[in-house]
């Protein structure tokens, strides 16, 4: 007896989701997306707004674009994400639809419901994918996770209290109590 297989999507099931239905697919399974929270979207508003200004002081040459912003991780159509925060350094990997490629840095603010996801599922695949640097950002407990992808290794665990290091952009900081 032979097993029932799941459908695999592709990103063309996602483009054809009923218009506003915000959805990722990961290795070709679709993950449907709650709205977001307010604070979701205060912090995200506030750490697009403090790491654009960083780079435009810099007269850097990373873009950063909020979600929701089309990132296709791999050379593949089964992969499609729209991280929270996604900084892109390399303008060769930008078109009118999104990002081809790993951005250099990523950040996702969590939900309960996104916690293994983000944890688990998504830094495996900013991983394997060339992300630099990926932050979860977990505001119930007002803490910030941060790998630092390119050396293979977690940088810290930091409160919104303290300094975070942008592993990336050496001598920046964010401290989020600072910005909310």
């Amino acid at each position: 007896m032979t097993l029932p297989q799941e459908k695999t999507y592709t990103i063309e099931d996602i483009y054809n989701l009923p218009e506003g239905t915000r959805a990722e697919l990961i290795d070709g399974q679709i993950y449907y997306m709650a709205p977001p929270s307010r604070t979701h979207q205060r912090i995200v508003s506030k750490l697009n707004q403090v790491i654009s200004n960083y780079i435009d002081q810099k007269k850097g040459l990373c873009e950063v674009y909020p979600a929701p912003f089309a990132v296709f991780l791999n050379k593949d159509d089964i992969n499609y994400v729209e991280p929270d925060i996604s900084v892109i350094c390399d303008p060769s990997k930008l078109d009118d639809k999104g990002c081809r490629g790993a951005p250099d840095w990523i950040i996702e603010i969590i939900s309960p419901c996104t916690q293994s996801m983000d944890y688990g599922t998504k830094l495996f695949k900013y991983h394997t994918a060339g992300v630099r640097e990926y932050w979860i950002v977990n505001p119930a407990k007002k803490i910030v996770s941060v790998f630092d992808l390119e050396n293979e290794q977690q940088s810290g665990v930091y409160s919104f209290d303290e300094e975070i290091p942008v592993t990336i952009y050496p001598g920046f900081a964010i401290k989020l109590s600072d910005v909310l």
